[in-house]
This record gives structure tokens, C-alpha cells and sequence, in this order.
């Protein structure tokens, strides 16, 4: 999906770097402009090619548009920043995130997808290797999930990031990094005390929106959340389809109506869809 109709005409890739004006000295932001030409978006054939972040966002973004049918924008600009306090500066000036929340998002976060854009703290990590390669994955879902929506935030925000870490295993088991298989298994093991389950009660309403699953998230654990997220997604999408998922998303562009949206896509009130997996993961928690 792009603004202009049919496959966009190829560019050249420019990558150049600007020394930002703020943070440590000599900290600095790279900007990666990367045309998504969809007949030029190839499939990797392992992850070894996958080293930076031009070939990493081209690469997965090959696996996502041939092999799970997600859209890309016809441009993406990827902003790779040096430190913590040059990412939080970018988040303010690249993303036009509000100071207040770019100092939150800095905090925890080493990755954002936002509309057309991708930031990384690049400062997080010292090796490009499986979970390098899982958040570049999962923030380029993001991405595609706001090009089916036309917009950010529309979504239940559980669902946008279980989905998108649903997406980045997925991905990994295809580099022949990790299995779907195991992230479930670890997932199971760490939600067991999570305090939703603890108290019988998802509180999927706050979990929706992006406020809500940031604080959730800040006060129950990140990891844990997270985990509680894909688990939530994984059951969805083995009940209903991943192309189901996806036509929520796209809902979206069309309706603005968040619990509407999920019982047109799902065939249930977003209120029977948590205790129905509620008693999942309760069963396979045990």
C-alpha cells in the first residue's frame, strides 16, 4: 500500500550523516533514506546478509510483502542514533513526539516504527544478530500495520504489538534463527506470575490503548507484557487467521471505531474476546 498508485519507480539509496546537535560530544544520527520498490523487495535467503540496517530493512521487508502479504510504504526513512539522549532528541525533532513522551519512550524503548519512519537507539546493541534482527522486524510490522490503518494508534495497541512480535518470530524462524515453538514456550513460562493472570483479569480496555499499555507495561513488567501481547495475538491468529488480523488493520482506513472494528473482524465484543482467552492461558499456564 503507498500513496501513489502502482509500484513506485526505483532510487538510488542515499545514506548520510549528520552530526546532532545535542547529547554527548560527538554523538551523532544517521538517516537512511531506503525506497520500497516492491518488484526490488527480495527475500533473503539467511540472515547473514542481513547486517545493516539498509539490508536488514530490505530484506525483512521482502520476507513480510512476499511471504506474509503485509504492506510497505513506497518510502521508508530508517534514523539510527548513536546514544540514548540523541535517540530521545530524534524522537522530539525526527518523529514529532512531545518532549514529555520522548524522555518516556527513551527510557525503555531502543526502537520505534512510526508512519514511513523507523528510529533505533543503535547504542542497545553491540551485535547484529537474532534479537538486533527481531526488533528491526518488529518495529517494520509496526510500520505496516499504520500503512493499513492509514494512521497510528487506531488499533487495540495489544494486538499491534502482539502481533507485531508474532511477525518478528515468525521472521526468525524463517532466517532459521529461533522457532515460533520456543518464543511460545518461553512466553508461557514468563506470564505465569504476571499480574493479569494473578487477578484474573486482562483489562484488555487499558490494554488497548497506547497510554494505557505503556503504563501496563512500566508497572507489570515489560518483558512479561510483551509476552502476555503475542500470546494474546498467537491465539487469535491460530483461531481466526493471520489474514484476519491483517483486515482488522486495514478496518481501520476505512472506520474509526476501535470496539466496532474488533467485533466486525473477530465476531465477538472485545469483552468476550478476554475471557475466552483468559481460560487460554490459564489452560496452558499451568
Amino acid at each position: 500500500m503507498s500513496d501513489s498508485p502502482g509500484p513506485p519507480p526505483r532510487r538510488s539509496l542515499l545514506i548520510f550523516t549528520l552530526v546532532a546537535g545535542c547529547g554527548a560530544s560527538g554523538s551523532g544520527r544517521t538517516v537512511v533514506p531506503i525506497a520500497m520498490d516492491p518488484a526490488a523487495l527480495v527475500a533473503p535467503a539467511d540472515s547473514a546478509e542481513l547486517t545493516t540496517h539498509d539490508a536488514a530493512v530490505r530484506g525483512i521487508a521482502g520476507i513480510l510483502v512476499n511471504e506474509l502479504r503485509l504492506p510497505m510504504p513506497d518510502r521508508v526513512t530508517v534514523y539510527v542514533y548513536a546514544s540514548r539522549q540523541v535517540f530521545e532528541q530524534g524522537l522530539i525533532q525526527d518523529a514529532h513526539v512531545s518532549p514529555v513522551r520522548a524522555a518516556e519512550l527513551s527510557d525503555f524503548a531502543i526502537g520505534v516504527g512510526k508512519r514511513r519512519q523507523l528510529l533505533f537507539n543503535d547504542e542497545a546493541y553491540d551485535h547484529r544478530g537474532r534479537e538486533w534482527l527481531r526488533l528491526v522486524t518488529h518495529e517494520l510490522a509496526h510500520v505496516s500495520q499504520i500503512e493499513l490503518a492509514q494512521g497510528e494508534g487506531r488499533a487495540e495497541q495489544w494486538l499491534a504489538e502482539g502481533m507485531a512480535e508474532w511477525v518478528a518470530f515468525r521472521v526468525l524462524e524463517r532466517l532459521k534463527l529461533d522457532t515460533m515453538d520456543r518464543r511460545r514456550a518461553l512466553a508461557r513460562g514468563g506470564i505465569k506470575s504476571h499480574a493479569a493472570l494473578v487477578a484474573a483479569r486482562l483489562d484488555l480496555d487499558t490494554l488497548g490503548t497506547p497510554r494505557g499499555f505503556t503504563v501496563r507495561h512500566l508497572r507489570e513488567g515489560s518483558l512479561p507484557t510483551y509476552q502476555l501481547a503475542f500470546l494474546m495475538a498467537d491465539y487469535l491468529i491460530t483461531r481466526d487467521g493471520f489474514e484476519k488480523v491483517v483486515e482488522y488493520f486495514a478496518s481501520f482506513s476505512q472506520k474509526q471505531q476501535r470496539l466496532d472494528n474488533f467485533r466486525r473482524a473477530f465476531g465477538q465484543s472485545l469483552d468476550e474476546f478476554e475471557r475466552e482467552v483468559l481460560g487460554y492461558l490459564k489452560t496452558v499456564t499451568r
